[in-house]
């Protein structure tokens, strides 16, 4: 019998050690998306103060590339969506495309890729504090099947035999809704902060339309993007070849 049992026991244990590396992997990504969210925060906080600074939004277009953040990505996008060459005549096929439908779509794809990036991460969140005490109860129910295994093998049922077996096998449950409660909590507290975040980047893609709508969707393309845009192509050159 004690070889029938040593399996149960076995994987009683796989399961807790399996549930405290869940509770590690919480605590880990709970850190990571802090300091994520943190820097994205105060990475926006700065160039919204720079760019709402600036003279107009052809001079704002250079801060879009010196700054990170997703405020300025969505800004990246939406200029590069309504850039016009120096010297464009109205004939060019260049000014043939709908700018106004461009900016509409690179800013609402923009917001959707750091959305995306934001939500790295979330989904292994949701899915531990789900399954945890699920896990936690089959390592329970497997502890406690070895437990009356035992129990059968001794030929005794009073309280001393059976309480120390299924109080250990209870264990595991508790493990379980111990890792299950933190990661839930962290998961909706980061998913209230992607909301937040998602809604200011939202507010700030209709700001930005509202700005190019009174530049008839065109902003100068400044010399600085025309060198590195000019760089871009070269490597794009030289990579074809």
């Amino acid at each position: 019998m004690n070889l029938i049992a040593s399996p149960f026991e076995s994987i009683e244990h796989a399961v807790i050690w399996l549930l405290i590396v869940f509770s590690v992997a919480t605590w880990g990504l709970a850190l990571l998306k802090g300091v994520q969210f943190t820097r994205l925060k105060n990475q926006d906080r700065r160039f919204h103060k720079q760019f709402w600074a600036a003279s107009s939004l052809d001079s704002a277009a250079q801060l879009a590339h010196d700054h990170p953040g997703a405020a300025a990505r969505v800004a990246q996008a939406g200029y590069a969506a309504i850039q016009v060459p120096d010297g464009a005549q109205a004939t060019d096929l260049s000014q043939a495309i709908n700018h106004q439908d461009r900016l509409e779509r690179a800013l609402r794809q923009q917001i959707v890729r750091e959305r995306r990036s934001l939500e790295t991460g979330l989904a292994i969140l949701a899915s531990i504090g789900s399954t945890s005490p699920f896990i936690g109860l089959f390592g329970t129910v497997w502890g406690i099947m070895s437990a009356l295994k035992g129990i059968s093998a001794a030929g005794s049922a009073s309280l001393e035999t059976v309480a120390g077996p299924i109080g250990a096998a209870l264990v595991a449950t508790g493990v379980g809704i111990a890792v299950a409660v933190p990661a839930v909590l962290v998961y909706n507290y980061f998913l209230r902060r992607l909301k937040l975040t998602a809604a200011d980047l939202d507010d700030f893609a209709h700001d930005f339309y509202s700005l190019a709508q009174k530049n008839a969707f065109r902003v100068l393309l400044h010399p600085a993007h025309k060198k590195s845009a000019a760089t871009a192509t070269g490597q794009k050159v030289k990579e074809a070849s």
